[in-house]
Order: structure tokens, then C-alpha cells, then sequence
């Protein structure tokens, strides 16, 4: 098959845009809340965990630039870039950190399951990072002063189950499933 310059060629561009249909339709399975839970991180642990660090990174970031322009990709069946500005544009801008961290880590020299499982624990972990200083700053500055223990409380802390389980389920699928799609 023929690659262009940056080395990908049609099954990668084809597999990039179904993962970010894929990531589309997680972050429609949604609960409403501060930080509206969804399937969103889940869809980022397949996505690098079956197409790899460099297309996984890519259907992000394709899945972002969607949103971007306004295509409703976003949770609650939004798009923008007032969502990705807003007080949870952060976790959408983590999932790209994510992604690319899990790419690095890549590298490490462990087994495949420990390893993305390490990986996939270590980017939620960005996702965390990057999402809730994010809607610290944004939340703040609208509302006013409030204490990063309530905000964590908001934010991370009635998640911590419900991501470990999307990493447990991404794991097992991806161990499933690695060996149907295409190097």
C-alpha cells in the first residue's frame, strides 16, 4: 500500500478516522455532571492500545480538530472550540497528552499487558493532571475562589473507579483484538 510522507498510507487514514468516529460515539454514552462521565478515556486507551502510539496520537487529534470546528464529537453531542475553552476543554486537550504518553512508553521494556496497562494508567493520570488545572483556571476565573480539594472532589475523585474500569475493559480488548487489526 502507498505511504505518503509521513509514512502513513490508506489503512492507516482509514483506521484514524474510525477510531475517531469510535471516540465520538464514547463521548455520546454520557452521564451529565461537572465533568460529565463517559467513554471517553476508554476510547483513548483503544485507540493507542490496537493502532499504536503514532495513530492512536492521530485519531485524537483528528477527533479534537472535529470538535474544533464545531462537529457535535464532543460529550453531550457538542463541538466547538467555546467546549474545548471551557471548563472541561482540559480533559479534551489531555487526551492528547495521554496519547502521546502512552506512545512514549511504548518503548519500556516490559511485557505488552503490563506495560499499556502501566501506559494507559500513566496517561489517565496526564488526563487528570492537565483536565483539572484546567478547570481550576477556567472555573475560578468565573466564579470565583474555590479550594482544589473541591474541585478534585468535582473532578477526579468520583471518576477514579469508573477509568479504572475502562482501563481493565481496554486492556482485555486489546489483548482480544490486536491481532485483527493491521500493523
Amino acid at each position: 500500500m502507498n505511504q505518503n510522507r509521513s509514512g502513513l498510507n490508506t489503512r492507516d487514514l482509514a483506521l484514524i478516522g474510525l477510531f475517531a468516529a469510535l471516540m465520538a460515539i464514547c463521548s455520546w454514552i454520557s452521564i451529565p455532571a461537572s465533568v460529565p462521565f463517559t467513554l471517553q478515556t476508554f476510547g483513548v486507551f483503544i485507540a493507542v492500545g490496537l493502532l499504536g502510539g503514532k495513530r492512536g496520537t492521530l485519531t485524537i487529534l483528528v477527533y479534537l480538530l472535529l470538535g474544533c470546528i464545531g462537529l457535535p464529537v464532543f460529550a453531550n453531542f457538542t463541538g466547538g472550540v467555546g467546549i474545548l475553552l471551557g471548563n472541561t476543554g482540559g480533559y479534551l486537550f489531555g487526551f492528547l497528552f495521554s496519547a502521546a504518553l502512552m506512545w512514549i512508553m511504548e518503548k519500556l521494556p516490559l511485557p505488552e499487558t503490563p506495560r499499556l496497562g502501566l501506559s494507559m494508567t500513566a496517561g489517565l493520570l496526564v488526563c487528570y493532571l492537565i483536565g483539572t488545572l484546567w478547570f481550576y483556571r477556567v472555573y475560578t476565573a468565573a466564579n470565583g475562589a474555590v479550594s482544589i480539594g473541591m474541585i478534585l472532589s468535582w473532578c477526579v475523585l468520583p471518576y477514579i473507579p469508573f477509568d479504572a474500569a475502562k482501563i481493565a475493559l481496554a486492556l482485555i480488548l486489546t489483548n482480544r483484538l490486536k491481532k485483527r487489526i493491521p500493523a
